[in-house]
């Protein structure tokens, strides 16, 4: 049951009235403001009805600015009146209506909602900041920034050998190898070490030409890791110069060599990082869903090796929009238990935010959000820029994010997650 009245035919006056007077009101009163712009976390909001300012309150359209925060809209038509849930929270407004219901409570409202072209428009505000958001407006670009809460999400970082001055474990434990402090690991959930390749006859190497390699001393970043927490997966690192990742996925000797050999390694750790990198370059339609196949039975065979021991499969992949389409995310979305989007290297820095969005809206219309996390390639990006990669993993509710790599995250960057991710 509502606690807002039901409409009489004094409101429904009054909300044909506003229509109409909008029209007529001075520019005081009514901005037309097609030349506003919103953004939320960085990220601009298009709608297909433009912001609006009424007595001197930014309105936007209800439905777009509270699915773009991830909340439960619901019109009820009969009494023009729009909920919206999320966090324990339920605002009721009602067009025409000063009132608003916050939880049952009522809450005084500068600018009603209104109708316009078809869509209810809201006090940007006053919603936002009632579900924990910060509200900037700057007057000079017109521009409205909305900053939402932290969200509960996983942070991934990528472990991996680094010079004296990008070193991995001084960035996470802030201490000098092998000294140990809490450093940064409140921020991290699990620890994905790039210690790992294979050859195309399926043995696991731990000392290659790649760079992937495990260094001295391995075991205390293991003790270290369970000491504050986190947990742990090895990867798996190989690239596909030479066709040597399809030799080995097409070979069922090297195959079962290769899982076997790594089921065996990974009861070391709680999981498996699997990062086979470059199929699908320059293939026919044909060797395209060849080598989908072949990947996937791979992955298939290894995730039901690794379960028998209770071990997690991630794996990082190329995004859809990349020039590697050898992945078959919906495929591998019912395999795997996490995949990370590699959503970078697309040739400029920062890393593109259009392009980013459009992987992670195709891998998220494929696997389902709580699988995925989006990989931010630190060294392309700044701490406004990584805001608003965060951005976009929160506006799809993705399972986290994916740092790519310990040793490069400056303090700002640090803090800036902070601020955008709860722990």
């Amino acid at each position: 049951m509502k606690n807002l009245p039901k409409v009489k035919p004094g409101t429904l006056l009054f909300g044909l009235l506003s229509l109409l007077l909008l029209l007529t009101l001075p520019i005081s009163a009514v901005s037309a403001a097609q030349d506003i712009r919103v953004n939320i976390d960085g990220l601009e909001l298009k709608t297909d009805v433009a912001p609006l300012i009424l007595n001197s309150r930014t309105m936007l359209p209800f439905r777009a600015i509270a699915e773009a925060l991830n909340l439960e809209v619901d019109w009820e038509a009969e009494q023009q009146i729009v909920c919206v849930k999320g966090d324990n929270l339920l605002i009721e407004m009602q067009v025409g209506n000063r009132q608003a219901q916050v939880n049952a409570q009522p809450k005084n409202l500068d600018s009603p909602p209104v109708i316009i072209s078809g869509r209810t428009m809201a006090p940007v505000r006053f919603v936002s900041e009632t579900f924990g958001c910060t509200v900037q407006w700057d007057p000079i670009s017109r521009e409205v920034s909305i900053k939402t809460p932290p969200a509960k999400m996983e942070i991934t970082a990528f472990y991996a050998l680094g010079d004296q001055k990008t070193s991995s474990w001084t960035n996470l434990f802030g201490r000098p190898y092998p000294e140990r402090a809490t450093g940064n690991t409140g921020l991290v959930d699990t620890l994905a070490l790039g210690w790992y390749t294979l050859d195309e006859e399926g043995n696991l190497l731990s000392n290659s030409s790649s760079a992937w390699q495990r260094p001295p001393g391995w075991e205390k970043v293991l003790e270290a890791a369970d000491e504050y927490g986190l947990q742990t997966e090895m990867i798996i690192h190989m690239t596909d110069s030479n066709a040597r990742i399809r030799n080995l996925i097409r070979s069922d000797q090297a195959r079962q060599k290769a899982i076997a050999q790594i089921a065996t390694e990974a009861v070391q750790y709680n999981g498996v990082n699997l990062d086979l990198e470059g199929l699908g370059w320059n293939d026919s339609p044909e060797q395209l869903l060849q080598v989908r196949r072949d990947f996937t039975d791979f992955v298939k065979a290894l995730a039901d090796e690794l379960k028998k021991s209770g071990l997690a499969l991630t794996l990082c992949l190329h995004p859809s929009n990349s020039a590697y389409p050898g992945y078959d995310y919906q495929a591998l979305g019912k395999i795997a238990d996490r995949i990370i989007i590699m959503a970078y290297d697309y040739g400029s820095s920062p890393e593109p935010v259009p392009m980013v969005y459009e992987a992670v809206e195709s891998a998220a219309a494929q696997v389902a959000p709580e699988k995925l996390l989006l990989g931010i390639s630190v060294p392309n990006e700044n701490p406004e820029s990584i805001r608003s990669k965060i951005g976009i993993a929160k506006r799809f509710a993705l399972k986290g994010i994916a740092l790519w790599r310990l040793g490069l995250i400056s303090e700002e960057m640090w803090q800036e997650v902070g601020n955008c991710i709860a722990h």
